[in-house]
């Protein structure tokens, strides 16, 4: 109960200095201004040239999945073209008998 009633003679006071000190306020405002935007816009560069990695990792990681996938085709038909060499030359050594 003591830490609302702290809260609000606080916010109370907060909106009596912001009214009687409103010019100082956006002298202030204005000066941190360009700071903000200055660390906002490091941040934006930041959070997009992480996305471009992500991106990048995803991608990468896609294609080594294609790749995996086309060399078990590979394998297998492999396997398959041995089995029709395989049954080829049977038929080949019983036609020769």
């Amino acid at each position: 109960m003591s830490l609302l009633m702290g809260g609000v003679i606080s916010a109370i006071f907060g909106l009596i200095g912001l009214i009687f000190f409103w010019s100082d306020f956006m002298t202030i405002f204005k000066g941190s201004l360009p700071v903000f935007m200055l660390l906002g816009g490091a941040l934006a560069v930041y959070v997009g040239i992480d996305e471009m990695q992500e991106k990048n990792r995803e991608e990468r990681h896609r294609q080594e999945e294609k790749l995996e996938k086309a060399q078990k085709e590979i394998e297998a038909i492999r396997a398959e073209a041995e089995q029709y060499k395989d049954e080829l030359n049977k038929l080949k050594e019983s036609k020769q008998q």
